[in-house]
């Protein structure tokens, strides 16, 4: 039984999906019901210590909670990062141990932690928001809550009790006054209440009440979260960016309009004439693509992409890759595509969308390793010169980089320690 799909294999059973295949999966799972794997990683170790967890929880500008069920000023209380050792002890001195560290996106940091993306890329690689990892002592929670999103909950270390509390809609009753959605009343679901051990997942499907209690000094919990905007985000996004390239010159009009019985009227035939516009207007399917592509390649953190210094010159990058350089996707930066008519694409990375040739397009979207094969990735519209030029680019503003530069970058870091 394999771990992960082979590309495009969605018949075979895998041990990752609890001997089912990535069909049955979606068909009988996939935001609908839970699904307790066992042995999901076999012989799981965990990629990050507890240690290196708190330290990254110490740093700016990164996204990290602490979730007290008995906090100094009220019950569940959040506090936000970065945090310090004084934090730590305060902790290590209170007489529970009913508390939480979580921290969002350690995938920007730690390619080991990246990697765990790989195995769930049988769903589309930019629906996979980020990878959060927690840690709790003995009885630490963060509450019975719900979430908006799908999310793979794989034990990294330690034991976790899992008890799962049945679908809840927009109103389900949630304590006011806190960034999660813990719930006011939860009632367990008989048989669904577990203990997982490390290796073992629970993959949770949006609005599914959950609880998770931790049963060991060293529980660490791997959360992987997907992204679901809402429809709301959609609207307001999609407008904003139709609204950006539409003419002044496209307005409502009652050309032919019949008399109004009523001056203060708002009547039937405006409001279609109303609809019709707006209708004609949203409903442009290449417009949607482009807008949807940018859309989910969004950086979670914009301010992560930073431009290279000195900037790369076309024929620096030629050079590199000849000379069997490689390319890497920046921890964080995000790829999609879409293929158009004539052998045309956009690649769609970190927000834009740029002409890219089909092969290059499904190279920089996937995990395959780049090389100096992706200069041959060319068209009759964009030859060789173009696929350099947009490379470049994307080593220049920091969507990709230069092994040979992240390689310099642990030498410092070796260098300071």
């Amino acid at each position: 039984m394999s771990t992960s799909p082979a590309p495009h294999d969605t018949d075979t059973p895998l041990a990752l999906l609890g001997g089912l295949s990535i069909r049955e999966f979606l068909r009988d799972y996939w935001q609908q019901k839970p699904l307790l794997i066992r042995g999901a990683f076999a012989d799981f170790e965990t990629p990050l210590e507890a240690d290196e967890l708190a330290g990254l929880a110490c740093e700016d500008g990164i996204e990290a909670r602490l979730v007290e069920e008995h906090g100094p000023d009220k019950a569940w209380q959040v506090s936000h990062g970065p945090f310090d050792d004084a934090t730590f002890a305060r902790l290590d001195a209170k007489d529970d141990s009913q508390w939480s560290l979580l921290v969002q996106a350690v995938d920007h940091y730690v390619p080991d932690v990246a990697a765990l993306f790989e195995p769930f890329t049988f769903l589309p690689r930019w629906r996979l928001d980020d990878i959060m990892i927690s840690y709790a002592p003995t009885g630490g929670s963060v509450g019975p809550h719900l979430d908006n999103y799908d999310v793979f909950l794989l034990q990294a270390q330690g034991q976790r009790h899992w008890q799962l509390g049945g679908m809840h809609g927009d109103d389900a009753e949630i304590i006011d006054g806190i960034d999660l959605r813990i719930l006011k009343h939860f009632e367990v679901t008989p048989g669904e209440d577990w203990v997982l051990e490390p290796g073992d997942m629970l993959y949770v499907p949006p609005r599914l009440a959950h609880h998770g209690v931790s049963q060991s000094d060293d529980c660490m919990t791997i959360s992987v979260g997907f992204r679901a905007p809402s429809a709301d985000e959609v609207v307001t996004s999609y407008a904003d960016y139709l609204g950006a390239s539409l003419p002044e010159s496209l307005r409502y009009r009652d050309q032919g309009m019949a008399p109004a019985a009523n001056a203060g009227e708002l009547d039937d035939a405006s409001l279609e004439r109303v609809r019709e516009l707006l209708l004609s207007t949203l409903d442009n399917p290449t417009q949607l693509a482009q807008w949807f592509g940018r859309y989910m390649t969004q950086p979670k953190y914009l301010e992560q992409l930073a431009a290279r210094e000195p900037a790369l010159k076309t024929h620096e990058l030629v050079e590199y890759l000849e000379d069997e350089g490689v390319l890497v996707r920046s921890l964080g930066s995000r790829f999609a595509f879409r293929h158009g008519e004539n052998d045309t694409s956009t690649l769609f990375v970190d927000g834009d969308g740029v002409p890219a040739t089909p092969a290059l397009a499904e190279a920089l979207a996937s995990s395959e390793r780049l090389t100096a094969v992706l200069l041959d990735y060319t068209t009759a519209d964009l030859d060789r010169k173009a696929v350099v030029s947009l490379l470049t680019a994307l080593v220049n503003r920091g969507s990709l980089i230069l092994e040979c530069d992240l390689q310099d970058e642990e030498d410092e870091e070796e260098d300071d320690a």
